[in-house]
């Protein structure tokens, strides 16, 4: 399943609007197919998986699939419960179900009353790779990653406001890698107005996935820019599953104080900037005590000469 799970990351974000999904078929410890959730969001992985597979292939086999296999019809594609039951695999072990109401359970249902073997996992890599996908279903928001380049000091520029470059090469292809997987990225207005960044993807061959642009301001929108005038107005970033905050401290401030982030990626440069600015505003904190135990390390790496760190939030 994390296998299938690694698979899946590859279909993100092009497979928007539908969530990226990994589908491996198994025969004597031998994997004899794969699929994932093809650019647009169809065919679906199973279908992908199953469109080329000789017939009575997977009757012996069993299919690992991330997310419930879809029990609905649409004009783009037959239902994916279908296929399989078609298919007959011997058994069906499948990541994560599906909170979709055209699916939620359904999906399921229709491979046992075909007589496959089904069994559901709460599998954790399986939720880590549809993250966008279920927050955004159960939550009605997108998944949200807060992204920091600091000195050592935690200072994101000069005082004067400079801050070309805090970190190094390694580090800012990184995060250009982090923007193409996202489905959109906010700045607050004030970096905006200072920095004019760009907000796009600038690594070879991957131009075409620079996400959709917002500004959190109460400004008027730049030609091409969206813009919300508060952290919880990204419920209503249509179509948007995985977004990338950039700054500046006020607005991450605000993020972390309206506890939206989902994850932190923090990127420190061994260097010293003494008065500089700092990365956060007031987040809200009144007891040190309440500080504590919401977040936890889930990966860190060295970039060069940098050091970067992702926390996830620690939820119920």
């Amino acid at each position: 399943m994390a296998a299938a799970a690694r698979l899946a990351s590859r279909a993100r974000p092009a497979s928007r609007p539908n969530p990226a999904v990994g589908a491996l078929l198994v025969a004597d410890a031998r994997l004899i197919a794969r699929g994932v959730t093809q650019p647009g969001g169809r065919p679906h992985a199973e279908a992908v998986l199953l469109a080329d597979l000789p017939e009575a292939a997977a009757n012996n086999a069993t299919l690992y699939v991330t997310l419930e296999p879809c029990a609905h019809r649409s004009q783009r594609g037959p239902a994916c419960a279908d296929l399989v039951v078609q298919a007959n695999p011997a058994r069906v072990v499948i990541g994560q179900r599906d909170p979709d109401p055209r699916t939620a359970g359904e999906g399921i249902e229709r491979l046992e009353r075909a007589g496959i073997a089904v069994e559901v996992l709460d599998d954790p890599h399986s939720a880590r790779s549809l993250e966008g996908y279920l927050i955004r279903a159960r939550q009605g928001r997108p998944h949200v990653t807060l992204k920091l380049a600091t000195s050592l000091d935690g200072c994101i520029a000069l005082a004067d406001g400079s801050s070309r470059w805090i970190t190094g090469e390694a580090a800012r292809a990184h995060v250009h890698a982090h923007r193409a997987r996202a489905d959109a990225i906010l700045v607050g207005g004030g970096t905006w107005r200072a920095d004019k960044p760009r907000l796009d993807v600038r690594l070879p061959g991957l131009e075409d996935r620079s996400p959709r642009r917002f500004l959190l301001t109460r400004g008027v929108p730049p030609d091409g820019v969206s813009v919300i005038n508060r952290p919880d107005q990204i419920a209503g970033m249509e179509g948007v599953q995985y977004l990338y905050v950039e700054g500046g401290a006020q607005t991450a401030a605000s993020f972390i104080a309206a506890d939206l982030i989902d994850e932190i990626h923090l990127y420190r440069a061994p260097i010293l900037l003494g008065e500089g600015r700092r990365a956060l505003g007031d987040v809200g904190l009144t007891d040190l005590a309440d500080a504590h135990g919401r977040w936890h390390l889930a990966e860190r790496r060295q970039l060069g000469s940098d050091e970067f760190t992702a926390y996830r939030r620690t939820r119920e």
